[in-house]
């Protein structure tokens, strides 16, 4: 067994990606604080081919010193736009008919295992404040709530790890399991 070198791993340059075929999620980001958090969203959202990111309230946005340090790139290959108020994104989304979830965990969560997609739809996910989560009026609008199932101690997970147990979630439902 040997390890790769990156040029052996056929990723797709900035032109090819642009012009792919996306995964049918959005990735809602809601008063992230943390740089960090919103770089690696991006790479996340670049490697499974996200098909955009909603930056609102105070998440900081591209070009950023500090974003680019964990994105390390995936600010020119996934597309964004800022918005201030999370709530303008969610009804302006579900006026296209697109299925808005939380992750969050609040009374009558869907577990993310027991959490099933329907095909030819197209989610959005919210991701909040890494103190004080999804606001309760963002949840009041959503279709409902995943809720990563945590066994230990704490009581959350940080929102960029959040971010990419869901997304693989949902992308390998999409990708390789038959959907209803």
């Amino acid at each position: 067994m040997r390890k790769l070198a990156n040029s052996e791993l056929e990723r797709k340059n900035i032109d090819e990606f642009k012009q792919a075929e996306k995964t049918p999620i959005i990735i809602i980001l809601d008063d992230i604080r943390s740089l960090h958090n919103i770089g690696s969203v991006f790479r996340t959202a670049d490697a499974f081919l996200i098909e955009k990111i909603y930056l609102c309230g105070i998440t900081a946005t591209p070009p950023n010193k500090e974003i680019h340090k964990t994105a390390l790139g995936a600010t020119d290959t996934v597309s964004w736009e800022y918005s201030k108020n999370v709530l303008e994104v969610i009804e302006k989304l579900k006026s296209e008919a697109i299925s808005i979830w939380a992750v969050e965990q609040v009374e009558h969560s869907k577990m993310l295992n027991a959490f099933q997609i329907e095909k030819n739809k197209k989610y959005a996910l919210i991701f909040g404040n890494e103190v004080k989560g999804v606001s309760q009026e963002a949840i009041q609008k959503c279709e409902g709530v995943i809720e990563i199932p945590q066994l230990g101690t704490k009581h959350s997970l940080n929102i960029s790890v959040s971010a990419g147990i869901v997304v693989w979630d949902l992308f390998q439902k999409m990708t390789f399991e038959k959907t209803t």
